[in-house]
């Protein structure tokens, strides 16, 4: 039974729709948001626009207090005149993130720069979409409380799910860890919240917040590879995150690097995921070392501790996640690889295995790719779900998350 729809607060009820009405002030807006404080004349060079074009499109976002200008002593020191900066107002507007996994939902209060305010941890107790949705509304009930007391509105919803997600439909086509088929999360959500819902790929949410507000803030070209329960990847392509005609690019973990290898969930054998997850681990150091452990966190201590089969496994799973990359680097040629998930609580144990597999595939020039970790709190999951929602109120034309 679906839970009852929310009443929202005059705090967490959207107000006025963001005013970026051209796809020219969205990008202002964006630029502004990821590389600010910024000039007015920086503004335009970035957006190759016209100063009239810029001034045009910043003067209502100022007026709606969503762009402050202020001025700026160290360019009124070197022009000999003041140079007023344009920065947003990260108060103005809130954004819920969730981050749905097997067995808990990680929650945050983001404002619009992304910067959590408030996060929260609940188990779940119910994978099913009834169970995750009442949940759910208990998570959006405290945290818009919490917004009242911000006294900012809460604008939109971000839900990060990991399989294979359609952000344009709000559909949940198959998730493995929970169990779910065709799933319409972002309507369901929706009804019962009260507010606008993005869903979208755990992995290609995190690259989202990545790109306009973390490692890959700058770059045109980058790959984000997440090592955990699952082996995911984002991609960004030429600054547009790269969802693909079915909304399953970047899955890295089901390329099958040995056909006679292991049984992988997806029915096919020898997949990264099959070699590499924290699940395969697990399975492996038992069969390596006859030890019983329990979980990846048994695993990881037992190879710490330098028992050689278990410390084997590591080395094999390295290898295959640097080939894996390989694969990547050699298809699209991105500045820079960002390695991360929970799965960097190990890096220690494979990292010479990844950089080793991954020169010996890596192509000429491809090799001079940047190959970097950047460990992230599970907190940082839901975060990377509110940039979406914040993604989707900025460029409310381009919901799909490719504009």
């Amino acid at each position: 039974m679906r839970p009852p729809p929310l009443t929202p607060s005059e705090a967490s009820r959207p107000a006025e729709a963001f005013p970026a009405h051209t796809p020219a002030a969205a990008q202002i807006f964006t630029i502004v948001l990821s590389h600010g404080p910024l000039t007015r004349a920086e503004i335009a060079r970035r957006a190759a626009l016209s100063p009239a074009a810029v001034t045009k499109a910043v003067r209502p976002l100022i007026e709606l207090g969503y762009l402050l200008e202020d001025a700026d002593d160290e360019h009124r020191r070197a022009l000999g005149r003041p140079a007023n900066l344009v920065r947003v107002d990260g108060g103005r507007a809130l954004f819920l993130g969730v981050k749905v996994t097997g067995d808990e939902i990680i929650a945050v209060l983001a404002d619009l720069c992304c910067r959590i305010r408030v996060a929260r941890r609940v188990p779940l107790g119910d994978r099913r979409a009834e169970g995750v949705l009442a949940t759910l509304s208990g998570l959006v009930l405290e945290l818009l409380a919490e917004a009242e007391e911000l006294g900012a509105p809460v604008k939109g919803v971000g839900i990060a799910v990991s399989g294979d997600v359609d952000r344009a439909e709000g559909l949940v086509r198959y998730s493995p860890f929970l169990e779910w088929r065709d799933v319409p999360l972002a309507n369901l959500a929706a009804m019962t919240v009260g507010l606008p819902v993005t869903v979208d790929n755990d992995v290609r949410a995190l690259t989202v917040a990545e790109q306009w507000f973390g490692a890959g803030v700058g770059l045109a070209d980058f790959a984000l590879v997440t090592v955990g329960a699952g082996i995911g990847c984002g991609l960004v392509v030429g600054g547009r995150v790269v969802s693909g005609a079915h909304g399953v690019a970047g899955e890295i973990g089901h390329l099958s690097f040995d056909p006679a290898g292991p049984r992988c969930h997806c029915g096919n054998r020898g997949c990264v995921e099959a070699v590499a997850s924290e699940s395969a681990i697990v399975r492996d150091v038992r069969a390596e070392t006859g030890i019983d452990v329990a979980d990846a966190a048994q695993a990881l201590e037992l190879a710490h501790r330098g028992d050689p089969g278990a410390r084997a496994v590591y080395a094999r799973a390295g290898a295959v996640i640097g080939r894996a990359i390989g694969a990547v680097v050699n298809l699209l040629g991105p500045e820079r690889v960002i390695i991360s998930g929970e799965g960097l609580a190990a890096y220690d144990l494979f990292a010479a295995e990844i950089k080793g597999a991954f020169a010996a595939s890596a192509f000429g020039a491809a090799a001079r790719c940047d190959v970097t970790t950047c460990p992230l709190p599970f907190e940082e999951w839901a975060r990377g779900a509110a940039a979406t929602a914040i993604q989707s109120f900025i460029r409310a034309d381009s919901r799909d998350g490719r504009g």
